[in-house]
């Protein structure tokens, strides 16, 4: 019996298994394999749509679907949370004590926010990480009459890297639109020399800022919010005063990953093959999506082209043949839609060779991602795109 452990019930894990599963279906029928993916909550949730939660086009009841509804019927479920990982025995602990053991093991575990990491954060800030500040978001966005918003991120990496500039230039459309502007200041803050890590989607970006009259600044990290001043403060020492804050909140890998020895503190994030998406020079062990430190967008499209690669390699494993090369080697492929407001949106496509050439925006990539994302539970997770 080879058992296949996949930690994660997201859209790396999830269509990981799927994969998997459909790759080994002889060898499962004759018990001579089994894969089992360990979830905590046991609920699949389609994190992209957070964004629109925020902006009032979503809502959080839609965005969610059992995990085992998107199974295939040969993967095994258990509902728990992971305690620790014993590589010395193959075994994952959970904290109800349960003891899963494993031949081949899969880390799709993700990113989490820490909103600790920034005092008065939870106080003081908005984010739209989860569903519920989404949803907070919104209602501050609705009783907003006119101020300063300040958008920045207080940490990187951090998940969906398009995503701030995103919420800055559909909270701007939608201030002209309830006829705020004019009363209006908005600052979009980057911890880097420019409005996006890609410079060449920096170069798509930065002319929109302008035209929107959104106000750019560079080399600005998140260090503190001051609640009595109403100022959020840089590393650098600049400060901006604020009405709504929107800050994306420092993010890091699962905590048992670092008290695994799996992956190294602070960040928490996997240490892993770029090609093989092997963890640490481990022939046995892989990670995927979030949890990963490639330099690479924390992103469910990354987590998507991945998951082929670690599915061949573990099936090859179990079957006890060499992986197929052209499926078995991750390019640094990702594809991501990317709003800009007014009913408008570009594509960013990329891999670790070609730098994205993002399309002059269009009514046309926005009308996609609205179509993605009703299509995505049908698609994604159970590997049919």
């Amino acid at each position: 019996m080879q058992r296949i452990l996949i930690l994660g019930g997201g859209v790396g894990g999830t269509l990981t298994a799927n994969l998997v599963a459909r790759k080994l279906k002889k060898q499962i029928e004759r018990g001579e394999a089994e894969v089992t993916v360990v979830d905590l909550t046991g609920t699949h949730t389609y994190q992209p749509g957070f964004m629109y939660i925020a902006m009032g086009g979503e809502r959080a009841e839609k965005l969610q679907r059992p995990e085992r509804s998107l199974l295939d019927s040969n993967v095994r479920l258990v509902v728990g949370e992971v305690e620790r990982v014993d590589e010395a025995t193959r075994m994952v602990e959970l904290k109800d004590g349960q003891r899963l053991l494993y031949d081949q093991l899969v880390l799709a575990t993700g990113s989490r926010i820490v909103l600790e990491a920034i005092p008065h954060f939870v106080e003081e800030a908005h984010h739209f990480y989860t569903a519920e500040a989404a949803l907070r978001l919104r209602k501050a966005l609705d009783e907003f009459k006119g101020g300063k918003i300040v958008v920045g991120i207080a940490g990187m990496p951090y998940k969906c890297p398009p995503a701030p500039l995103e919420v800055t230039f559909l909270v701007e459309a939608e201030l002209r639109e309830r006829g705020l502007r004019d009363k209006s200041e908005i600052h979009f803050c980057s911890p880097i020399g420019r409005a996006f890590t890609i410079e060449s989607v920096s170069e798509m970006a930065t002319p929109i800022l302008e035209q929107k009259g959104i106000e750019l600044h560079t080399f600005f990290n998140v260090d503190a919010i001051d609640p009595q001043k109403k100022v959020v403060q840089s590393l650098e020492g600049e400060e901006l005063p604020y009405d709504l804050l929107i800050l994306v909140p420092p993010h890091k890998g699962a905590q048992f990953l670092m008290d695994s020895g799996l992956a190294p503190a602070p960040g928490g994030w996997l240490p892993t093959d770029r090609n093989t998406l092997q963890v640490g020079g481990r022939s046995n062990v892989y990670a995927l999506g979030d949890a990963t430190d490639l330099p690479l967008s924390k992103a469910g499209s990354t987590a998507h082209f991945e998951a082929p690669i670690v599915a061949e390699r573990v099936a090859a494993a179990v079957r006890g043949r060499e992986p197929k090369t052209k499926e078995a080697n991750y390019t640094g492929k990702v594809m991501c839609f990317f709003e800009i407001g007014d009913g408008k949106g570009t594509l960013l496509q990329f891999d670790y060779d070609h730098p994205p050439k993002p399309p002059k925006p269009n009514r046309v990539w926005h009308l996609g991602k609205i179509v993605f994302n009703k299509t995505y539970w049908h698609t994604v997770p159970r590997g049919r795109v």
